[in-house]
């Protein structure tokens, strides 16, 4: 009976083992809090060493603006490098930052 036990967990956890597992997408809201036009929104998991194609594609987000973000990359991760570009701002030309991105409900860009 002893044996029948181990055999049956044994099972249990080699199928826990197998079974593919799905990572949740990352969703937040990003707001644009500068004077500027964020024209382009890149990310990439902490460690890359290249950026992801461009989140916003097309659009852009005028100041003041806010998003809704869906990274539904597939990984495990948390943590992401985030690039961000605006229009016709020196200060504000290519701004980075780094997040986790499972704890993130709100992201403001700030000058």
């Amino acid at each position: 009976m002893k044996n029948l036990k181990i055999a049956c967990l044994a099972a249990a956890a080699s199928i826990a083992i197998a079974s593919p597992s799905f990572a949740e997408d990352l969703v937040f809201s990003l707001k644009n809090g500068t004077n500027s036009v964020l024209t382009h929104f890149y990310t990439s998991p902490v460690g890359e060493d290249s950026w992801e194609g461009d989140v916003f594609g097309k659009q852009t987000l005028d100041p003041g603006e806010s998003i809704e973000i869906t990274i539904a990359d597939g990984r495990k991760v948390c943590k992401y490098d985030m690039r961000f570009e605006f229009q016709g701002s020196a200060d504000l030309d290519t701004t980075t930052d780094t997040q986790n991105l499972c704890e993130l409900g709100e992201y403001t860009i700030e000058e």
